[in-house]
């Protein structure tokens, strides 16, 4: 919004300020001109010099006077013209206000309306009512998301950690008071936001938050996204506020039906019949018999493992009474994109909200309805950033046997890193992925397909949530490069590998070993020599 000059009025206020001060300035002139002067001229002694000195007096008195008439009248037509451009002035003024509607209001009034009006526009300007066409991946503003004791963090650098409890003092301050902002608006709703008498209406408290998501435009403010859930009740309540780098704003209260949104997890899938009934195991526990408004669709490539696989598939539905699930068989060279597509085409009754989801992923009940929250049809697109875990034979290296998998499931530096370079895992509805066209099924092998799609939906109209969660995590497994990748794949490979492998201090350690063992093998030589003999 560009810079306005001083409103019309206060315009008006300094030019009153000047004329008084003129007007001061004349009257303490002709007070000072009007003095008599020092007598300066000598009078002559006896009658002639009485004579003489009173003529003398009278014909200065008559020239002063004749001075200050003309002064006078000067002055009055000064005087005359100030008066005269301020009644012009007010007129043009009160014209103005009138095209306003702001007739009979002062400065008082003027301000706060444009205040308001650049608050508003800041609000505008944010991607919050909707998205904004982006050029590339890089232009994208995430959010980081929190709870109300941890905030998941993408920033990075050796001090930073991927997940920070407890929290900074004025972050937590700061996050307190848009969690109270948030239960306000729940608790006093306008009137076109009520829907039931207050007698029915629900008080919600501090332990009925459930997370939330924020993001700061540096130009612009600071947009919050807040969900409440009250345990009994079937919908979540969800809060907008926006911080335009002034005080909290209020944008929009809803109820979001989340818990009843049926999830279809597609998985692409070749071979890996080891990492698949672990991911079912996964799959059983979370969804199956916690959540249960799960479909899972699998899309198998060609034929090795394809018995092993059906086999885990349905002695797992068997044994839980589950039949949300639907395994396609493809006798093709394997093809994530093509996969998901699949997949997404797979399903026929209406639109349906899918979780494009790889077979090395474990995901929390949490993050179900993470995903359920966060994506709306023809509205918004969710791409989660996943928790990487590092290889446990390097991180759990002075052990002899690993920790279960629960217990390696932790945010630390050490144990993993946030992906914020991958967009494979991805929740939106399937209208939407039809609608902006799907993958790029030329695209065969790993990668580069999901960046591709990621891409598409930047440049749509679609606001796109790029977010850390913590329920959403990758296992560790050995990652095999082929040779038939294009370079620009095969190098985003590498660097997946490399990036996977271990912590920069544990793959330090690594490329440091043999000067580590040298230094230790002097150590205990110099011991050695050292010790007296019969010791």
């Amino acid at each position: 919004m560009p810079r306005r000059g001083l409103p019309l009025q206060a315009r008006t206020r300094w030019l009153l300020l000047g004329i008084s001060l003129l007007l001061s300035l004349v009257l303490l002139t002709y007070l000072l001109e009007c003095a008599p002067p020092p007598d300066s001229s000598p009078a002559l002694p006896g009658p002639a010099g009485e004579l003489v000195g009173k003529e003398y007096y009278q014909a200065l008195l008559q020239e002063q006077e004749e001075r200050y008439q003309n002064r006078a009248a000067s002055l009055k037509r000064q005087i005359g013209q100030l008066k005269q451009e301020l009644q012009d002035m007010s007129e043009k003024l009160k014209v103005l206000q009138d095209k306003k509607g702001l007739a009979g209001g002062g400065a008082r009034e003027q301000e706060p309306n444009d205040l308001l009006e650049y608050l508003h526009s800041q609000i505008d300007k944010a991607e919050v009512g909707t998205g904004a066409r982006l050029p590339s991946e890089y232009a994208v503003v995430p959010f980081e998301s929190f709870t109300a004791t941890k905030v998941y963090q993408l920033e990075t650098g050796l001090t930073r950690h991927p997940e920070e409890k407890p929290v900074r003092k004025d972050r937590r301050d700061e996050l307190s008071e848009v969690i109270e902002a948030g239960l306000e608006v729940i608790n006093n709703p306008d009137e076109e936001e009520e829907g039931q008498d207050k007698e029915q209406r629900l008080t919600y408290n501090d332990v009925d938050f459930v997370e939330g998501l924020y993001r700061t435009e540096r130009d612009k403010g600071t947009q919050y996204e807040l969900f409440y859930h009250k345990e009994g009740v079937a919908g979540f309540r969800q809060v907008t506020l926006f911080r335009p780098f002034g005080p909290l704003m209020r944008v929009r209260s809803s109820t979001l039906e989340a818990t009843g949104t049926v999830l279809n997890i597609i998985v692409p899938l070749a071979g890996r019949t080891e990492a698949f009934a672990q991911f079912m195991r996964n799959f059983r526990d979370v969804c199956i018999l916690q959540d249960r408004l799960v479909h899972l669709t699998v899309v198998y490539f060609g034929q090795e493992g394809w018995t092993e696989v059906k086999t885990i598939l349905e002695t797992v539905a068997s044994e839980a009474s589950f039949s949300n699930y639907t395994l396609v068989p493809v006798d093709e060279e394997f093809s994530r994109g093509r996969g998901l597509d699949i997949g997404a085409r797979a399903w026929k009754r209406g639109d349906v909200l899918m979780f494009f989801c790889d077979v090395d992923i474990y995901f929390t009940a949490e993050f179900l309805n993470t995903c359920r929250l966060n994506a709306r049809p023809n509205k918004r697109v969710f791409y989660p950033v996943v928790f990487s875990l590092y290889n446990p034979a390097i991180v759990y290296g002075n052990l002899e046997i690993a920790p279960p998998m629960e217990q390696q499931l932790a945010h630390k530096k050490d144990a993993g890193f946030w992906r914020d370079f991958g967009f494979g895992m991805t929740c939106q509805y399937r209208t939407d992925f039809l609608n902006i066209g799907g993958f790029d099924l030329e695209v065969k092998g790993w990668g580069v397909e999901d960046v591709h799609l990621y891409r598409k939906y930047l440049h749509s109209d679609l606001i796109v949530v790029r977010t850390p969660v913590a329920g959403l995590f990758h296992l560790w497994h050995e990652k095999q490069c082929a040779d038939e990748l294009t370079p620009e794949q095969y190098r985003m490979c590498i660097q997946s590998k490399a990036m996977n492998e271990a912590s920069q201090s544990h793959l330090g350690m690594l490329v440091f070993r043999e000067e580590i063992e040298s230094h230790l093998r002097k150590q205990a030589f110099q011991t050695h020599s050292n010790s007296k003999p019969g010791e």
